[in-house]
């Protein structure tokens, strides 16, 4: 089946991103990727820092840590996102996506700065699991098979499941270096977003 315009542009846009990431190097993720917030602090003539800037909650979305983050990340778009933007339309979905990845760059925000840590996020993780929310709301009993371990299960629960392992090691610290309070940031910008546009269909408007 072709995959619809909206989810193939924002394939091919995020992996072209990609490549110009591997090519423009240090530079280009000193200036996208999604920075903490505050003055950078002095981590050594070696190592270097960024600083937060608007644009970063968006374009951090488009840069991936390895090649098999970009894959999965646009794997799931490709599964999730093809079924909602025919559901959704294209500039509802197109709406919805960039909802859940702000969330979820905000959300990581406000976890760096009580937390006091300070590193840069990358990735579209944040979109995924908002489109994975919306997912399991509007098909809750499609059969989705999990990678490891292969167990087949309804959306609906499926959902819940990958929500309380990301909560739990978001809160455990169990998995270092993935912005799992950002994943669940994603799904709560998505949440919102749907809880919207119920209300203005409930009012007519």
């Amino acid at each position: 089946m072709r995959i619809p315009p909206v989810t193939f542009a924002l394939i091919v846009a995020t992996s072209v991103a990609y490549i110009v990431q591997l090519a423009g190097g240090l530079n280009f993720v000193l200036a996208f990727a999604l920075w903490p917030l505050g003055t950078p602090p002095d981590l050594g003539p070696d190592v270097a820092a960024g600083s937060f800037q608007a644009w970063q909650l968006i374009s951090y979305s488009f840069l991936h840590g390895s090649f098999t983050h970009l894959f999965l990340n646009m794997f799931a778009l490709y599964m999730f996102g093809s079924e909602l933007e025919r559901l959704f339309g294209p500039r509802r979905y197109l709406t919805y996506w960039f909802v859940a990845v702000i969330a979820a760059g905000v959300t990581q925000l406000v976890v760096s700065a009580s937390t006091g840590t300070y590193y840069p996020t990358v990735g579209a993780s944040g979109g995924v699991f908002g489109l994975l929310l919306a997912y399991g709301i509007n098909f809750p009993r499609r059969v989705i098979v999990l990678l490891i371990p292969p167990i087949p299960m309804p959306a609906w629960l499926f959902v819940i499941v990958y929500a309380g392992i990301e909560l739990y090691l978001g809160v455990t610290g169990t998995q270092a270096g993935v912005a799992h309070f950002a994943h669940l940031g994603g799904m709560m910008g998505g949440w919102l977003m749907l809880r919207y546009w119920r209300r203005r269909a409930v009012a007519g408007q």
